[in-house]
């Protein structure tokens, strides 16, 4: 099989946006797993009428460790050359009904015409405690490093409070509100662009919705970050559907939006994806 013909097959669905970018994920999500979407839910928290519906899940499984890794990408090669690799990962450990731990990191590298367009490293962890109930306390960390926005080094850490508005096996909703800390280090000479340190309220609306077994789902995700002691304000939001081929193999097809009032020196405010790929999903 020629190189052609396996860059075809690994880019049946391509990437269609002309700018490409990691956006930071969702930071304050308590993970949950997409083959029962609602684990950390009780029956404590629902009433009874409710908890014998067939669509709720009780917490079978309250403790142990999931994992999930999706990768996509493009290769293109002769008038156009780029190269075009995302991996995603999340991990999330239950260590008991009080406590569960999780990471989403996530790597992007892109080159087009031999130049260095992206390259996105993220990497956070988060804690939650009372994971279990409507109610429940958060706290986390995140180290970022971006290219694609001149971004050397983004420091974030905060805690704050979250609250499950819907939470059963086929659709789970949340809102969150935590008291963050931000150090940004730009990737500039330029004396009229300084560095960002500011306090930000963070909030975030998360919302995941799967359907035939999860076979097809929906996840979106929108944050609005202003900050407390300085005119900045960060936001950004996105919507994603997928279609479950195989246990390992997905269509995804996503759009996202990342705005900073605050950018590097010769960084635009506003960024915008599309994208539609194959994903490998591993779990």
């Amino acid at each position: 099989m020629t190189f052609s013909k396996i860059s075809l097959l690994f880019c049946l669905f391509l990437p269609v946006s002309a700018i490409a970018q990691v956006i930071t994920p969702d930071t304050l999500q308590t993970v949950v797993p997409t083959d029962t979407a609602a684990t950390d839910t009780t029956d404590a928290d629902r009433n009874p009428d409710e908890a014998a519906q067939s669509d709720t899940v009780a917490a079978s499984d309250p403790t142990g460790f999931h994992y999930k890794i999706t990768a996509d990408g493009t290769i293109t090669a002769g008038n156009v050359n780029r190269a075009l690799v995302q991996i995603g990962s999340s991990f999330d450990w239950a260590v008991s009904r009080l406590f569960r731990f999780a990471s989403n990191p996530s790597f992007a590298y892109g080159r087009q015409n031999q130049l260095l367009n992206e390259r996105e490293i993220l990497a956070d962890f988060r804690t939650t405690i009372l994971q279990e109930r409507r109610f429940y306390y958060l706290g986390f960390g995140a180290v970022e490093i971006s290219n694609l926005r001149k971004i050397r080094q983004r420091l974030t850490g905060g805690g704050g409070v979250g609250y499950k508005l819907l939470s059963r096996k086929n659709a789970y909703l949340s809102v969150t509100n935590v008291l963050l800390y931000e150090y940004t280090d730009f990737i500039t000479n330029s004396a009229e662009v300084k560095d960002i340190n500011v306090l930000r309220n963070s909030t975030r609306v998360y919302g995941e919705y799967q359907w035939n077994n999860g076979r097809y789902s929906v996840t979106h995700t929108v944050f609005m970050q202003p900050a407390l002691n300085q005119p900045n304000l960060r936001w950004n939001g996105n919507v994603a559907f997928q279609i479950r081929l195989t246990s390992l193999i997905g269509v995804r097809t996503s759009v996202q939006n990342s705005y900073e009032s605050v950018v590097a020196a010769g960084r635009k405010n506003n960024d915008f994806r599309w994208t539609t790929g194959l994903i490998l999903e591993v779990k």
